[in-house]
């Protein structure tokens, strides 16, 4: 019988391990069952938000340059045991050691954007407004802030919003996935070890019930989310509804565009990692490639080839495959049952990963990459996200068509084209209805300097995750005007 990993709570800077429900979290390479997550409630939601909401006066009024230094230390500690971490995540995951490397560093530079937040909280002045009345504004937290996130970066999407949650003088509770909460658990225990007070960070468990709570508590001013477009709408519906300010990613359905004239090998490349990198368990997966004319015949015998040699199998041992599996046996159960819906309606599955075998990690969630040639825009696999190794494959007469299929999505999180072409790329990018748009870049997804800038059903919400938009976010600006009295100040000029 495998040992299990603690789940604590912490609350108030005290680790808790509640009794009670609780619900299992698999090593997704095995099979195994290596934790249970505690299932929360009301009880855990108002401890948590009132240890926030005590501690936060105090570290709202601690300096910036204070709180800066607590994360230049977070940042050490993180690189001190970053192993650790990316380990914890292809356990917890499955992701490959290379991938979690990945999303470590992503999420360390979302600590390292932090750490300028003395800089970055700067507000605007103007002497002399008025005669003798100068004006200045400051950005103040807001307060007890909450991130809600998802199963497939355990620690990359976490690291997008408490740093800066935190460096702008918020408190903090973070609510991870039930699915994955080992790598959220690393990373309070790391931010513990580097000095932040008792009650500014705190961590929670559970599924419906917690995020409810969260949502509707009045002393919770703002809620960031990450998650499917159903989940992200209800949680802005409701978080709007009970008085938080509410940024709220939702999920994706990203086109890249492959035209004539693409740098064959490259495009190869950049469409393989797009769809199968990470499982195909991210939101900017490229999921859907818009082959033009010719592009097809150039470029479908090498993907296929690409495809067909992935290997698949365990990150969890030293040797490491290709990809590693999708998170549970019931979303591969989906996926195949996706794939199904488009063979029967038409499609022809070119690269078939349905069949894999892995002997050595026979009980393990897998799923061998697969390339599904011939979908139209009325299919289920054109329509709906499938967030897993799967890239559909539309052809089209020209660039017009791609873009106007592309625009058809209710969502708009990414869209990229491959091609030599100056004037292709710039039309491209300026009628391609989404957020974040990649030119010869299969995934971009923006870095912690810039906003995640979801459209549409990709993204509720005014402010963005990461970038200028997070400081905004997270702060409210005071205005004020000052005038003092005394001689010829706040009168008339004189000479």
């Amino acid at each position: 019988m495998n040992h299990l990993a603690p789940c604590p709570n912490f609350i108030g800077g005290e680790w808790q391990t509640p009794s009670g429900v609780t619900t299992p979290v698999f090593n997704p390479s095995t099979g195994d069952v290596i934790a249970e997550c505690p299932a929360g409630g009301l009880a855990e939601v108002n401890a948590a938000v009132e240890a926030a909401n005590a501690a936060f006066p105090a570290w709202r009024d601690t300096p910036p340059i204070e709180r800066a230094r607590v994360f230049f230390r977070y940042r050490q500690l993180v690189e001190a045991n970053f192993d650790r971490l990316c380990q914890t995540v292809s356990r917890e995951h499955g992701k490959t050691h290379a991938e979690a490397r990945g999303s470590i560093f992503r999420g360390l530079e979302n600590i390292e954007y932090a750490c300028g937040i003395p800089t970055l909280l700067f507000g605007d002045s103007l002497r002399n407004i008025a005669r003798g009345v100068d004006c200045d504004t400051i950005n103040m937290p807001l307060g007890v802030c909450v991130g809600i996130t998802p199963f497939n970066f355990p620690a990359m999407v976490p690291l997008w919003m408490f740093p800066v949650a935190l460096a702008c003088g918020n408190t903090f509770v973070l609510k991870p996935s039930e699915k994955v909460p080992l790598s959220a658990i690393l990373l309070g225990q790391l931010l513990e070890q580097a000095g932040l007070p008792k009650g500014v960070f705190n961590l929670v468990h559970g599924g419906r019930a917690v995020v409810d709570g969260l949502l509707m508590h009045p002393k919770v001013t703002a809620v960031s989310f990450v998650g499917s477009t159903p989940i992200a709408k209800y949680i802005y519906e409701t978080g709007i509804k009970h008085g938080k300010r509410v940024q709220a990613n939702g999920g994706a359905k990203n086109y890249i565009v492959v035209m004539p004239d693409a740098d064959v090998a490259k495009t190869v490349e950049n469409l393989a990692t797009a769809a199968f990198g990470c499982a195909g368990e991210r939101c900017m997966a490229g999921s859907t490639a818009i082959a033009i004319g010719a592009a097809a015949e150039r470029v479908l015998p090498d993907l296929v080839k690409a495809a067909n040699a992935i290997r698949v199998g365990p990150t969890d041992r030293a040797a490491q495959p290709d990809m590693g599996p999708v998170i549970t046996a019931a979303h591969r159960d989906r996926v195949l049952s996706l794939l199904a819906s488009g063979e029967s309606e038409g499609a022809r599955i070119i690269a078939d990963g349905r069949s894999v075998k892995v002997p050595d990690a026979p009980r393990g969630f897998y799923l061998g990459a697969t390339v599904v040639d011939g979908v139209r825009n009325n299919m289920t696999l054109a329509r709906e996200e499938i967030f897993g190794p799967v890239l559909n494959v539309m052809r089209m007469v020209d660039l017009d068509a791609a873009i106007e299929q592309a625009n058809k999505s209710v969502f708009g999180n990414g869209a990229a084209i491959f091609t030599n072409s100056g004037r292709a790329a710039r039309e491209f990018t300026m009628r391609v209805k989404a957020g974040m748009v990649g030119v010869n870049v299969g995934v971009p997804a923006t870095m912690a300097m810039f906003p995640f800038t979801g459209w549409d059903e990709s993204f509720f919400g005014d402010l963005h995750i990461q970038g200028k938009e997070s400081i905004q976010f997270y702060t409210q600006q005071k205005v004020v005007s000052s005038r003092w009295f005394g001689g010829d100040v706040g009168d008339v000029w004189k000479k």
